[in-house]
C-alpha cells in the first residue's frame, strides 16, 4: 500500500489514512516522510475507491516542522530517496500541500505539536480536528527564519488578517482552544479521540456522492480568489454537470425509496 519508514499508509474503508511516523523526533519532516506524503496524495487521487484522506501523526504528535538538524547541515535521513528530489525538485512543496491540492477531501487529525511546518501543512487540509492539548504556531521568525511553506499567503486568507499577522510575527504558541477561536481549526475534542472523530467525519463524506464532493471542493478553492460574479459562473460550470450523472439519479432514487444511496462515480 506504499509508505516509507517515516510515513505509514492504511485503508479504513473508503478512507486513506496517512500517518506521519517519526515520533522520536516529534514527526519532524524528513526526506522519507516527504516522499511518502507526496506518494500518498497521488495514490488517493488515482484510486476512485478512495473517497477521503485523513492525515495524522504517530506518538501523540502531529508535526514539529522541518528537521532543523538537517537545515544546520548535519544531514537528513533517507538519502536513498535523494533521486526522487533530483527528479522532481518541487516534491517537498507538493508533499506539504503548497504546490498540490488533492482531489479528495483531506481531514487533519491533530494531537500534540502542530507547529512551524506542521501548521503550514495544516493550511493545505480541508477539515481540521484537534485534541484539547494540541499546540499550534509558526515559530520561524523567532528562529530568524521565514515560513516559506505558504503561510504568509494562505493564512491571511483562512483567518482574520490581524490573527494571521499576530501568529506570523510573534512566533508564539497557540492552544487548541485559541486556534479554534481564530478559525485555524474547526473543532476541539478530548485527547485520544481525535483520529476516531476524524474518521467519523471522513465516513460521512464517503457516504456522499463522490463526484459531487470533488466538484464542491474544487469550486470552493477555484472561486476563492475570483469576484463574486466570476465565482458564481465558475460554480455553474462545475456544478451543472453533476446533475446529469448517475450519482445524482441514484441520490434521488435513494431519497424517494428511503434507503442509503449506492454511488458508483458515473
Amino acid at each position: 500500500m506504499g509508505g516509507t519508514e517515516h510515513l505509514t499508509v492504511r485503508r479504513e474503508g473508503a478512507t486513506l489514512v496517512l500517518t506521519l511516523n517519526r515520533p522520536e523526533a516529534k514527526n519532524a519532516l524528513s526526506l522519507p516522510m516527504l516522499v511518502g506524503l507526496y506518494d500518498g496524495w497521488l495514490a488517493a487521487d488515482a484510486d476512485d475507491t478512495v473517497r477521503s484522506v485523513v492525515l495524522t501523526g504517530a506518538g501523540g504528535c502531529f508535526c514539529a516542522g522541518m528537521d532543523l538538524k538537517a537545515l544546520a547541515g548535519k544531514g537528513m535521513e533517507g538519502e536513498q530517496y535523494r533521486d526522487r528530489m533530483t527528479a522532481d525538485p518541487d516534491l517537498h512543496w507538493k508533499a506539504m500541500l503548497r504546490h498540490h491540492r488533492p482531489r479528495k477531501p483531506v481531514v487533519a487529525a491533530v494531537e500534540g505539536h502542530c507547529v512551524a511546518g506542521g501548521t503550514e501543512i495544516l493550511q493545505g487540509t480541508d477539515i481540521r480536528i484537534a485534541g484539547a492539548s494540541a499546540t499550534f504556531g509558526l515559530f520561524e521568525v523567532a528562529r530568524g527564519l521565514f515560513p516559506i511553506g505558504g503561510s504568509t499567503v494562505r493564512l491571511p486568507r483562512q483567518i482574520a488578517r490581524t490573527h494571521a499577522l499576530e501568529m506570523l510575527l510573534t512566533g508564539r504558541p497557540y492552544s487548541a482552544e485559541e486556534a479554534a477561536g481564530i478559525g485555524l481549526i474547526g473543532r476541539v475534542v478530548p485527547d485520544g479521540t481525535v483520529l476516531a472523530q476524524a474518521l467519523e467525519v471522513a465516513e460521512r463524506i464517503n457516504a456522499c456522492g463522490p463526484l459531487a464532493v470533488e466538484a464542491v471542493k474544487a469550486s470552493v478553492y477555484e472561486s476563492a480568489e475570483l469576484t463574486e460574479t466570476e465565482g458564481l459562473a465558475a460554480e455553474l460550470k462545475r456544478g451543472w454537470p453533476v446533475f446529469a450523472t448517475e450519482d445524482a439519479k441514484e441520490g434521488a432514487r435513494a431519497f424517494a425509496e428511503k434507503r442509503p444511496p449506492v454511488y458508483r462515480r458515473a
